[in-house]
């Protein structure tokens, strides 16, 4: 369990809220999906659980299991959306792992041979081009 409490004024915890606009993918009754602001790749998209938790250390199993079955069920719409020959996966925890927002969030990011990654710049993408990729990846997950 992770030493540092849960704190609910984090960036997910407010968009979970709607107290910040996101734009939003999938919903359950436990995950969110929504993209990421930041994108490392065209379709990356953040697999959030609903309830909170700091990240993988605290999450409740549950919770957890909710958030792969999402995430799992996201990799495969984005690579459908965008015709893309893989997913890379990613989940931070602690400062040490990388981690800058905590709540527990898992990245998924359609992946192109030959392609690398975007660095990770700090700078938002162009809202209308987030607006268009969620578009495509909810009609494909509509499609499946």
């Amino acid at each position: 369990m992770s030493a540092a409490k849960y704190d609910d004024q984090n960036v997910f915890a407010k968009i979970l809220r709607g107290e910040l606009p996101s734009h939003k993918i999938y919903e359950d009754d436990k995950t969110l999906v929504i993209m990421d602001i930041m994108p490392r790749g065209d379709g990356h998209i953040l697999v959030i659980p609903k309830a909170p938790s700091r990240n993988i250390l605290d999450i409740e199993t549950d919770d957890l299991n909710a958030v792969m079955a999402t995430v799992q069920k996201m990799a495969h719409t984005v690579i459908k959306a965008f015709g893309a020959d893989g997913t890379t996966i990613q989940q931070f925890s602690e400062p040490a792992g990388g981690q800058v927002v905590f709540h527990t969030h898992v990245h998924v990011i359609p992946r192109f041979e030959g392609i690398s990654l975007k660095p990770h710049t700090g700078e938002m993408a162009d809202n209308d081009l987030l607006a268009g990729h969620a578009e495509k990846i909810r009609k494909a997950l509509a499609a499946r």
